[in-house]
């Protein structure tokens, strides 16, 4: 699930949400490979859009489609603070798009509304002359024209305090807006030069909503009753969670091929059950749904293939041609299962389900119910990033900041959420750019690849020393894992006669205190026998998916987290007879450990926690001391969103955890409602560390600025961040923002842009990790919906093949 952020100061523009909460799918990427150039003659990556692209003539008129949403729209008005991903929906299908994006992100003029939209002047003053199709008219029968312009201009501008606006960004550099010298033309003029024009005016709102603050604020909240666009709202319905899209028999384009779309309010964690109950016909779903749909569509002789096939296979009947799951690998780790298909909470218990038992899969009805649907797929204009708090101690420490970052492995992290969905897996390398945008570039090497030993080297710089006064070396490797037992050997490691299996999460005879273990200690005992459970589990769905093929990979997982669970079974006994060597005096340090919703502590990940962030090679990387500076031991606070639909956030938490407890920065886990994880804590900045969505953006000049604007200090005292908030800046930054926002070259503003993006890695503030999958479930009929990425949807030629 994905949240906007609905505070006045990360507020929606009309295209863009300001920003996302990752709770749900963590997730969708364009091949990066020869993204990186600028070249804008490339064709977009294969991950970049998935809506089984088929012509008009080819799409039976008339039928529904009912269309998963999030939530019902929080408002019909765009530029408001609630606007969300609803939202835009329906003004997509409802209202003129001047301009239009591509798979790339490309602004592409309408033609439906523009036969001509061009920069006329550039000095004095920047003009642009926008001619408007003679055809487009509002539904209430009246012409498209400058005083909607005008009107739109005067609600957004900033300068009337009675609308309730989310933000005026390039409607407060327009002068005037006015009546070109011919019919149906209009000229804006600008105070100064505005690179991200192309933004404006989309969607545009009719003057009867942006005539008046009344209408603006109240009347476009609930209903819209002049639109121009190819659908027409015919109302709502609040007790279902239901808006209707009806066919706009004003419209002059292309016909709708629909008769109606229907959006429905439906929470991620229902959606598997509506798909096989086929009550719904498009969804975006998690991964675990996914793999349910593309084991339906196989046949049931294809053994461990049904079980473990990636989502988005296309296939005879399917109209994915061209799918980006062409060449997926055959089956996805159990691990990285537990990370994107939310069987459990990664730091949670594992599940009740018998040591034998393999993973549940859909029943017969449920499969013939499922093989109604495809898997589409696409990397989401979005991507998670690790965001670290520099307002506060230790983090505004630009050297701990940069060690922090230079620690985090963002290959290994990419590779477990993107690789099992058959998605380019290479991480982002951009604060301000998607992979496949134009003039994207990797600048991360501003900050530095990851790097133990030089994050350890920048530790020791700002003063944090292992007891003792080294700067925190790795220790020697831990105990070497030991040979498996074979299938047939007598016992497992419980004891209990069954073969091959590891029971973990038995309490010791005698209480662990008793012994003279530490707080400390019995919180890494527990963490330890809950990994060994985790994998044990892992283990067990995967000896369950090679269905007795010793020679598949599938087996061979199972023989690996066979391993992994004894080796952390191991390290867990060997915790309660003794404590690990470098736990002294490390518990009561600690007591600000993990936390739960309601703020009590829960476990601190540190040296042990290798096997709760799932460390494949355990025996490579041994305990690293935790690091202390005046006596303070180095522990940072990693915020996270508690509850359904955050397994995937939490894992990769998990593993964000055990990278920075190999140069000893412990991190205290505090799990919060995820309802109000980004207001009250990342937008007030009550975090260290924190991981969060932002979407992407055509115009970064424009939409980067307020994420990354040095904080300034308000009349009251208090610090205004806009939507910076990691609050960490730089008046070079922002210098650098303005110059590409006000450069009409397009490529000297690229140029700016990438400068700008370097700064920010260098900074160390956010730490961009992958681009979030877009995974979609759709009728196998329906055609032009889909993952759409960057693209923005053409609702009339969405239809059924005929």
């Amino acid at each position: 699930m994905t949240h906007p952020v609905s505070s006045g100061r990360a507020a929606c523009r009309g295209r863009r949400c300001a920003a996302l909460v990752a709770a749900g799918v963590l997730l969708p990427l364009p091949v990066l490979t020869g993204c990186g150039g600028g070249d804008d003659s490339g064709e977009a990556g294969p991950a970049a859009r998935d809506i089984a692209v088929t012509a008009r003539d080819q799409v039976r008129r008339g039928g529904t489609l009912r269309w998963a949403v999030d939530a019902a729209p929080g408002t019909l008005n765009a530029f408001q603070a609630s606007a969300d991903a609803a939202t835009r929906r329906v003004t997509d299908a409802v209202l003129p798009l001047l301009f239009t994006l591509d798979e790339r992100g490309r602004a592409q003029r309408n033609a439906d509304y523009l036969d001509a939209a061009d920069v006329t002047e550039r000095e004095p003053r920047q003009k642009v002359l926008y001619k408007i199709n003679p055809k487009a008219r509002w539904s209430d029968g009246r012409a498209v024209g400058a005083e909607d312009f005008v009107a739109q201009w005067k609600a957004l501008r900033g300068k009337d305090n009675a609308y309730w606006t989310a933000r005026n960004a390039g409607y407060d550099r327009i002068e005037k807006v006015e009546p070109g010298k011919h019919a149906r033309e209009v000229e804006v003029t600008f105070t100064k030069p505005y690179a991200d024009w192309t933004s404006l005016f989309t969607p545009l709102y009719p003057k009867s909503v942006m005539g008046s603050a009344d209408a603006f604020n109240d009347g476009a909240r609930e209903q819209l009753k002049a639109v121009a666009g190819p659908f027409a709202v015919e109302g709502g319905n609040k007790e279902d969670g239901t808006v209707t899209l009806v066919r706009n028999p004003k419209w002059w384009g292309a016909p709708a091929k629909l008769d109606k779309v229907v959006l429905t309010a439906l929470p991620r964690e229902k959606r598997g059950a509506a798909l096989a109950a086929g009550t719904v016909d498009l969804a975006e779903v998690d991964p675990g749904d996914a793999q349910k749909i593309a084991a339906a569509r196989k046949p049931a002789a294809s053994g461990s293939a049904s079980a473990g096939s990636p989502a988005g296979s296309p296939d005879a009947g399917s109209p994915g041609a061209g799918s980006p799951s062409a060449g997926a690998p055959d089956g996805a780790s159990p691990e990285v299962d537990r990370v994107e298909g939310a069987e459990h909470d990664a730091g949670g218990s594992p599940g009740a389900r018998g040591d034998d038992a393999p993973p549940r899969r859909a029943t017969t009805a449920e499969q013939d119910a499922l093989r109604r649907y495809t898997v589409r797929k696409a990397l989401e204009p979005a991507y998670t990033q690790l965001a670290l708090n520099g307002s506060t101690s230790p983090l505004n420490d630009e050297r701990v900041r940069r060690a922090v970052a230079r620690a985090v492995d963002r290959q290994k992290l990419a590779d477990t959420v993107l690789k099992p969905l058959g998605l380019p897996n290479q991480p982002l390398g951009s604060h301000l750019l998607m992979a496949g945008q134009p003039a994207y570039e990797d600048n991360s090497g501003a900050l530095g690849g990851p790097d133990t030993k030089a994050a350890q080297a920048l530790l020791a710089e700002a003063g944090w020393r292992a007891p003792g006064g080294s700067s925190g070396q790795s220790r020697q490797p831990g105990p070497k894992q030991e040979p498996e037992k074979k299938a047939d050997a007598g016992k497992g490691a419980s004891g209990d006669g069954k073969a091959g299996v590891v029971h973990a999460g038995a309490a010791p005879a005698a209480p662990l205190s008793s012994a003279g273990v530490r707080a400390a200690d019995i919180q890494r005992s527990a963490l330890l026998r809950q990994s060994a459970a985790l994998y044990k589990d892992a283990a067990a769905n995967r000896r369950a998916a090679a269905d007795a093929d010793t020679a598949s990979q599938a087996y061979a997982d199972y023989r690996r987290y066979e391993q992994l669970a004894a080796y952390a079974l191991r390290s867990a006994e060997a915790i309660e007879v003794a404590p690990v060597p470098g736990s002294q005096g490390a518990g009561a340090e600690q007591a600000a450990g993990d936390r739960t919703a309601d703020g009590k502590p829960e476990h601190v990940a540190g040296p042990a926690a290798w096997a709760y962030a799932g460390n494949a090679d355990p025996a490579a990387r041994g305990p690293v001391p935790a690091l202390k500076k005046d006596g303070k031991p180095l522990v940072l606070r990693f915020v996270l969103p508690d509850g359904a639909g955050s397994e995937r956030l939490r894992a990769v938490a998990g593993r964000i955890s055990a990278m920075l407890a190999r140069i000893g920065v412990q991190t205290a886990v505090q799990k919060v409602p995820g309802k109000s994880y980004f207001e009250d804590h990342i937008a007030s900045g009550d975090y260290d560390l924190a991981l969060y969505t932002w979407p992407g953006s055509a115009y970064p000049a424009t939409d980067g600025r307020p994420i990354y604007a040095k904080p300034q200090p308000a009349a009251d005292g208090s610090l205004t961040v806009e939507q910076n908030y990691t609050r960490v800046g730089t008046d070079h930054i922002d210098q650098l923002f303005d110059q590409a926002a006000a450069e009409l070259d397009e490529d000297a503003s690229r140029e700016l842009v990438e400068r700008a993006d370097a700064r920010i890695w260098a900074a160390a503030g956010s730490v961009p990790l992958f681009q979030r999958p877009e995974v979609v479930a759709a009728r196998r009929d329906l055609v032009n919906a889909g993952a759409f990425g960057f693209a923005t949807p053409r609702f009339a030629d969405i239809g059924y093949k005929k």
